[in-house]
C-alpha cells in the first residue's frame, strides 16, 4: 500500500487541543462490520455493546513527565532532553537538543520547585540518541524527574503542557509507570464506566505496554509495508493470559483497548503458538489496513 493513498486534509480546528470535561462524554463510533452499519454515539454508553463473559484487555501503563527543560554547565546554554527509556536507576535513553552541543561528557543541570537534577552525557547511542546518566543531591532522580519533567504532549497537541494534563494525559487505571505516551484509547473510561461493565459481567484483564517516543514517528517509505516501528516492551501475567485463552476456549469474546493492547496480545499469541503466554517481551508489531 502507498502511504500516499492516507494522505487527507483534516482542518486544524478538528483537533481538539483539550479533553471533554467529562471523560466518558467523549464521542464514539461504532461499526457492526457483519450488518456493514455505523452508529454515534458516547463512551459513556460503551458497555450496551458487551456480552456478559467478554473480556476486556487494557494497558494500564503510566505515563511519566519525561520531558526536561535546562541548560548546559558550565556554558548556560539552554538544552532540552526527552527520557526515552530507563537503561537502569543511574542511566536514561535520551534524545538530547542540541545534538551538535552535546557530546560525550557533556554536563546538564534541570530545576524546578526546589529541586536540582544533574545530567551527564556517557555515550552515544542508536538513532541519534544518547545514554544520559541523571543525579540530584536532594533524593531519587526519579522524585526529581517527577518534580521538574514535563508531561509530553504529543505532537499534535500543539499548547504547551499544564498541571491538569498530568491527570488528564492519564488513564483512570494507569498503574504501572514508564510510558512517554499515553495509550489514548483508555483515556475515556471512566470508574462509573467499569461500573457498568461490571453489572454486564465483563471480565476486566490488565497487561503493560510501555508506550515509547517512536509512537509517534513519521512515515518516511513510500511503502506502508516498509516501515519500522520501535521495539516497546511489555508484560502480561498469570492471570491475564489465564482470563484470555480461558475466554477464546469458551468462543468469549475478548475486546482490546487501543493498539497498543493489541499489540501486546498479537505478539504474546505468535509466540505461544495460538495462545497467550504470560510473562515479559517485546513488540515491533505494526498494525496497519
Amino acid at each position: 500500500m502507498k502511504v500516499d493513498d492516507f494522505e487527507f486534509e483534516l482542518p486544524h480546528a478538528l483537533i481538539a487541543q483539550a479533553p471533554v470535561q467529562t471523560r466518558d462524554q467523549a464521542r464514539l463510533l461504532v461499526l457492526d462490520r457483519a450488518k456493514g452499519i455505523s452508529t454515534h454515539t458516547n463512551v459513556s454508553l460503551l458497555a450496551d455493546y458487551f456480552q456478559p463473559g467478554d473480556v476486556l484487555a487494557l494497558n494500564n501503563t503510566k505515563v511519566f513527565p519525561a520531558r526536561l527543560y535546562g541548560h548546559r554547565i558550565p556554558s548556560g546554554g539552554s538544552v532540552k532532553c526527552l527520557l526515552m527509556r530507563e537503561v537502569n536507576p543511574e542511566h536514561w535513553d535520551a534524545l538530547v537538543h542540541p545534538g551538535q552541543k552535546l557530546g560525550v561528557g557533556e554536563k546538564m543541570l534541570f530545576e524546578g520547585n526546589g529541586w536540582q537534577l544533574f545530567g551527564e552525557v556517557v555515550s552515544r547511542s542508536a538513532f541519534g540518541r544518547r545514554v544520559v546518566r541523571l543525579w540530584s543531591d536532594q533524593g531519587d532522580p526519579w522524585e526529581a524527574i517527577n518534580v521538574i519533567g514535563h508531561i509530553p504532549l504529543p505532537p499534535y497537541i500543539k499548547r504547551p503542557d499544564d498541571q491538569r494534563d498530568r491527570d488528564r494525559y492519564q488513564t483512570v487505571y494507569a498503574r504501572t509507570r514508564g510510558s512517554v505516551a499515553a495509550p489514548t484509547a483508555g483515556l475515556h473510561f471512566t470508574t462509573e464506566l467499569f461500573e457498568s461493565l461490571a453489572k454486564r459481567n465483563v471480565i476486566r484483564a490488565e497487561l503493560t505496554l510501555h508506550v515509547g517516543y517512536g509512537t509517534f514517528k513519521p512515515l518516511r517509505t513510500d511503502r506502508v509495508e516498509d516501515h519500522v516501528i520501535d521495539a516497546e516492551p511489555y508484560e502480561i501475567s498469570e492471570e491475564t493470559a489465564h482470563d484470555i485463552n480461558r475466554a477464546l476456549d469458551e468462543n468469549r469474546r475478548v475486546i482490546a483497548v487501543g493498539t497498543t493492547t493489541t499489540r501486546a496480545l498479537e505478539t504474546a499469541v505468535r509466540h505461544g503458538g495460538g495462545r497467550i503466554v504470560p510473562g515479559k517481551g517485546v513488540s515491533d508489531l505494526f498494525i496497519y489496513p
